[in-house]
């Protein structure tokens, strides 16, 4: 079963993030709003996701600080962040931004079909990582059990070299557990 893909909406203005979350219905993401820089963190340690909306200025922890926090955790420095602020089109705030790792910076009022473009492509992404990691560890279970299976031809192989019946019922005893894929 494949788990959907969550946006993270952090903003300490309720009516934002309803924006935010009307902005991304339709969208094959969960939305998971939180009113705080701290709220955003504790989140992160209990869910995964594919990509965070970050507002810039909040009181007490606002973005930049929030984000660099993430950015520290191993668990969460991978997922991407895109600023939103209402602040003028400062370069130094957008520098900064980059500066604490998010992968984009908009300015209120943005386009909302912008903004849409940019967290499905991080769906996606987040989505394929997802079906890569899968395929990845079926490919190593594979590996493995094909490394029983050519081990047991190779004991196999050995024992039946002998001129002893009892290591040719063994070398069969091994074949018919390694196809069946138990290991004695």
């Amino acid at each position: 079963m494949t788990q959907m893909a969550k946006a993270l909406l952090v903003d300490d203005r309720r009516e934002n993030l309803m924006a935010l979350e009307a902005i991304l219905q339709g969208l094959p993401v969960q939305s998971v709003a939180v009113e705080s820089g701290e709220a955003a963190l504790k989140q992160l340690l209990v869910d995964d996701f594919a990509v965070i909306l970050l507002d810039a200025q909040m009181p007490d922890m606002d973005g930049f600080e929030t984000a660099s926090h993430i950015k520290r955790r191993e668990r969460t420095r991978h997922v991407p962040i895109i600023f939103l602020t209402a602040a003028d089109k400062d370069a130094q705030l957008a520098l900064r931004g980059y500066a604490v790792g998010a992968v984009d910076y908009l300015t209120k009022p943005f386009d909302p079909w912008v903004l849409r473009a940019k967290v499905s492509v991080f769906v996606e992404l987040w989505v394929k990582t997802r079906q890569l990691a899968a395929q990845s560890d079926l490919v190593r279970e594979r590996d493995a059990q094909w490394r029983v299976l050519t081990d047991a031809v190779d004991e196999a192989t050995t024992l039946l070299r002998t001129d002893d019946p009892d290591d040719r019922d063994r070398a069969v005893d091994l074949l018919e557990n390694a196809r069946w894929g138990n290991t004695p």
